[in-house]
């Protein structure tokens, strides 16, 4: 066997390997003799078939697969003894000309190659930090909602302006069907509540989408509306009132606080907004880091330029998939997904470059995490150190969540590592204007 390769140019070669029969004889024969020793050929007791009948059968398939299982091995073998970077998977090139029936083989396929390129994080540009803090209306709106939370209910007839009304908001053209509960605190224009009141279950109050939030992107909580229509919808939606109750604010007291924060911990108002600013700036710069992770991508991808084998990548596109694409197919299928290849290949090289790896006790350490986040969520504060490590072996032996695991540790090291190394400029901004830099509005 004779396996060589040709350059067409940086970024695709051919590989051509020849195949000659006393590479495959003697396993095409061996195998045959097995078959005769179990082939059922009427006229003839089982084993005892004649080995020229069988090869007259079975022989041009046994051919096939025997040959077709070299070349694959020793394909695969090549491209790693190479240290061949393809992209996607050799493709074969079509021989109108071929001959089963020869004793030797000839096979062409062709190879996208990785480009060669390297990775400044310097050169990612114009990034912003953001430092998100918890204003004094944030502060304000969050003991509202606690008081209001842990108040008192009552039915009521009618709609009042601090009442609470749960209905569905419904428009068939928009497809829209969504329950939701309203007051008057989640809309722009307090006008707009105005409609409500005095309604009774059972009214319908038509408002327009045009403006209704001080968020357009709260209509795709409120309406179930996708994120590629909350841009611009201007449609009217007819909300149904179903019920209607009034609530009572709780007393901002020794027993709420308790309630609240265990005994003892608060003993005030202030003492509250200093729990609640906590609270929410951490959940603060969850959001804050995802956004400095995505934009630093976003600069990586305009600065960091280099080719890719578009040709190969679109044709091996055409027979990638389980359904066959046509080449038009394939073309749209390669231009939504060339960004992401591209983020791959420029990922690559960073963890290359700065040595960044995933170990077992990376995934361990982050998975036990998590685990005790969500206990503590259900109120197990202390859970032991056994319990934590049985369920981490349980998440563990899912090869589906490890790799989900695996994706959130190297983005964790990735967005050490751009912290360390990506100059950014750090601006301190209320949640409601990171909501604005980050949508554009």
């Amino acid at each position: 066997m004779n396996i060589t390769r040709n350059n067409l140019d940086a970024l695709n070669a051919v590989v051509t390997v020849q195949i000659t029969k006393d590479d495959y004889a003697a396993q095409v024969e061996s195998t045959l003799k097995n078959y005769s020793k179990t082939a059922n050929i009427p006229g003839f007791r089982k084993g005892n078939v004649p080995f020229g009948m069988v090869k007259k059968q079975y022989g041009k398939a046994v051919l096939f697969d025997e040959v077709n299982k070299l070349l694959q091995e020793n394909l695969n073998q090549y491209l790693v003894d190479e240290k061949l970077d393809i992209l996607g998977n050799p493709l074969p090139k079509i021989n109108e000309n071929f001959n089963w029936d020869a004793d030797d083989f000839t096979f062409e396929f062709e190879l996208g190659l990785a480009p060669t390129f390297e990775v400044d994080l310097a050169a990612a540009k114009n990034v912003i930090s953001y430092k998100i803090v918890a204003d004094n209306q944030l502060l304000d709106d969050q003991v509202t909602r606690i008081r209001k939370q842990y108040g008192k209910m009552s039915p009521a007839e009618v709609v009042a302006q601090d009442s609470d009304v749960s209905g569905t908001f419904l428009n068939a053209d928009k497809n829209i069907d969504a329950p939701a509960q309203i007051n008057v605190g989640i809309f722009k224009d307090k006008k707009t509540w105005k409609a409500f009141v005095g309604k009774k279950v059972g009214d319908v109050v038509t408002v327009n989408t045009k403006g209704l939030f001080d968020d357009d992107h709260k209509l795709m909580d409120y309406l179930r509306v996708g994120h590629d229509l909350v841009h611009g919808l201007a449609v009217d939606v007819d909300f149904k009132i179903e019920e209607i109750t009034n609530t009572e604010p709780a007393e901002l007291n020794q027993e709420l606080f308790d309630k609240l924060f265990g005994a003892g911990n608060v003993s005030s108002v202030d003492d509250i907004k200093v729990k609640i600013k906590e609270d929410a700036e951490n959940q603060f710069a969850q959001q804050s880091e995802q956004k400095f992770l995505n934009d630093v991508t976003e600069s990586l991808l305009k600065n960091t330029t280099f080719d890719l084998p578009s040709e190969f990548l679109k044709k091996w596109l055409q027979t990638a998939g389980e359904q066959p694409l046509t080449p038009e197919q394939a073309a749209e299928e390669f231009a939504k997904s060339e960004n992401g290849l591209r983020y791959q290949l420029i990922e690559g090289k960073i963890m290359s470059q700065n040595n960044l790896q995933i170990t077992f006790e990376d995934l361990k350490a982050h998975t036990a995490e998590l685990i005790k986040k969500q206990m503590a969520q259900f109120g197990q504060m202390d859970p032991s150190d056994a319990d934590v490590d049985n369920i981490v072996a349980r998440v563990m032996s899912n090869q589906e969540e490890v790799k989900r695991l695996s994706e959130q540790v190297m983005s964790q090291k990735m967005l050490s590592l751009f912290k360390e190394k990506v100059k950014a400029k750090t601006k301190e901004v209320t949640y409601q204007e990171f909501i604005a830099a980050s949508y554009g509005e």
